[in-house]
């Protein structure tokens, strides 16, 4: 038991010493605007008032060649739908560096509270406004479920997409057999409708022109008496007709 008492003691005293070191720090560094927390305070007050009647107005097209100030103007418009009617500013922090300022002022509104952060730089030129609307913790888990649910049924969404996909996948190959055999109908429609191709006309053979009888009597006279070494002159050669009789018959 006095073990525990004395190392929580050591620990108290080095928490201590750590303190007492930090807020020697902070104090070493001097507010580089030199201004106290009336005039912070002030400053917030004019430029959240400026900032809300630009916007009131609708005059944010007018300070769009201005950065930092358009970019004020947008991150209160965004914010006005959620704060309702600008009311005032609540409380305000001041804290700083050695290079900057930075003055933070909680601003009522009719339906929620928003922080208004003003950065300046060690010259007091304006370098960042943003606006953040605070919401409830009911609020927080609210938007939260919400967007757990809308990130779940995307996704569910398209696993059912991607499973239908996958799914007709088996239907591909019979689309493709029928588009092919539709195909190769078209082509046996075609051919069969497709003109015969006309017969080439064949001409009969001419007939040979047949000896004349007088011409075969004389050839055949001459071949006689040329092998008789005759004269053909007394030869008298008759043709030969065929009778129809047994030897037809037979």
């Amino acid at each position: 038991m006095k073990k525990f008492l004395i190392i929580l003691g050591m620990l108290t005293c080095l928490l201590g010493m750590t303190a007492c070191t930090q807020n020697q720090e902070d104090a070493a560094v001097a507010n580089p605007l030199q201004i106290d927390d009336e005039s912070a305070l002030a400053y917030a007050q004019q430029v959240i008032d400026a900032i809300n009647q630009i916007v009131v107005a609708g005059l944010e097209d007018q300070y769009a060649s201005d950065e930092v100030l358009s970019a004020a103007l947008s991150s209160w418009e965004s914010a006005v739908s959620d704060l309702g009617e600008y009311q005032g500013i609540m409380e305000h922090t001041m804290t700083w560096d050695e290079d900057s300022v930075t003055i933070e002022a909680t601003v009522d509104g009719t339906d929620h509270d928003a922080v208004v952060s003003i950065v300046l730089d060690s010259t007091g030129n304006l370098t960042s406004i943003t606006t953040n609307v605070q919401r409830s913790m009911s609020e927080l888990m609210t938007n939260a479920a919400l967007n757990t649910l809308l990130g779940m049924g995307t996704v569910f969404i398209v696993l059912i997409l991607i499973s239908l996909l996958i799914g007709a996948f088996r239907y591909i190959p019979v689309i493709q057999e029928k588009l092919s055999g539709k195909g190769k109908v078209e082509k046996v429609e075609k051919a069969e409708k497709a003109p015969a191709p006309k017969p080439t006309p064949v001409h009969a053979p001419v007939p040979a022109a047949q000896p004349d009888d007088g011409e075969l009597v004389a050839v055949i006279a001459a071949a006689i008496a040329a092998s008789e070494n005759t004269s053909p002159e007394g030869f008298v050669v008759r043709s030969i007709r065929r009778r129809g009789g047994r030897w037809k018959n037979a």
